[in-house]
């Protein structure tokens, strides 16, 4: 995975349907983003990514935005049992009903953190007090870490709020993916 651009992401940056999630998502790696929408996605690919890897959950993405109202937070939340099972039979989507429920539940405790804090990027970048926290880079045979203390924090406080799918190596990577980490 790319360690990401200097330059922000922007919300617009995720509205095509018709990319590649793969690039799309390597390319925006460690980018610091502030953007509720952008999270979202990033946090999407986190979910789907448990027990596979980043690039088959990032090939998700494309597929999802266009099966999914362009996961928009609002219009994922709103999602009920039929539009589950539609997911459910649709050709492409990857047909994991834990996944898919998460990602739908998720999108309503993102809500309830928008209602309380105004942003779901405010929630977070709380926990960094607005300036990427900065660990040590693995040495390149390493690989990228994996887990961290912030990450276990934050896990235990989305589950508070009601997320799921959301334990401290898929919440360390979220935050990885998001900027809020950085290695250095």
């Amino acid at each position: 995975m790319a360690t990401g651009s200097l330059t922000m992401i922007s919300p617009d940056d995720f509205d095509e349907i018709a990319v590649n999630g793969v690039r799309d998502y390597d390319a925006y790696f460690g980018t610091p983003t502030h953007d509720d929408h952008v999270l979202f996605e990033l946090l999407v690919v986190g979910i789907l990514q448990v027990g596979l890897s980043w690039q088959v959950a990032a090939s998700q993405l494309p597929i999802l935005r266009q099966q999914m109202a362009g996961l928009r937070i609002d219009a994922v939340a709103a999602m009920d049992e039929p539009d589950f099972e539609r997911l459910m039979r649709t050709p492409k989507v990857m047909h994991n009903g834990r996944k898919l429920r998460a990602i739908i539940q998720d999108a309503r405790a993102i809500q309830r953190l928008q209602a309380e804090y105004g942003h779901f990027s405010t929630y977070l970048w709380a926990f960094v007090d607005d300036t990427p926290f900065m660990m040590p880079a693995p040495d390149d045979d390493e690989g990228l870490p994996t887990r961290s203390p912030l990450g276990t924090r934050v896990a235990k406080d989305l589950h508070r709020h009601g997320f799921t799918f959301v334990g401290p190596v898929v919440t360390h990577m979220f935050l990885l993916a998001a900027g809020l980490i950085k290695l250095n």
